[in-house]
């Protein structure tokens, strides 16, 4: 029984969620992310942004411009100039995205990292959900 309760929570939590929404009309926190994922070049990011977006996994990517990065890898410091892409979506996409990502993506470990939005502009927020479908 606690099996199947911890296993049902997530989906629980998600109901909950939307029956709140619904009848509050409020936003709750953390119903959409904002992904970070770092890409070799410019057009590299073009085309994890463009795949993302014909598969509907967001709403919204922004493509920032070179950034220097340091980091360790393999025991040895490197540096590298990246390309970040500020992926907007449901949170209940995270895991989907992460996963088309990383099976696309040309880095052995590509950057995959998202945080939940609390708060924003209400329509803004309502147009992500619109534009990215339910699971």
């Amino acid at each position: 029984v606690v099996t199947l309760s911890l296993l049902m929570y997530p989906v629980l939590r998600s109901l909950a969620l939307q029956l709140h929404s619904a009848i509050t009309g409020s936003y709750v926190s953390g119903t959409h992310s904002i992904a970070f994922i770092n890409c070799l070049n410019e057009q590299i990011a073009k085309d994890i942004a463009r795949a993302i977006m014909d598969k509907k996994l967001a709403a919204y990517v922004n493509i920032l411009p070179k950034s220097l990065a340091l980091y360790f890898w393999k025991g040895e410091l490197e540096e590298s100039t990246e390309i970040l892409l500020l992926v907007k979506t449901r949170t209940s996409k995270i895991g989907e995205l992460s996963n088309y990502v990383r099976s696309i993506h040309p880095f052995e470990i590509p950057e995959i990292i998202s945080l939940p939005i609390d708060q924003g502009n209400p329509l803004y927020l309502k147009w992500i959900e619109e534009s990215v479908p339910r699971d």
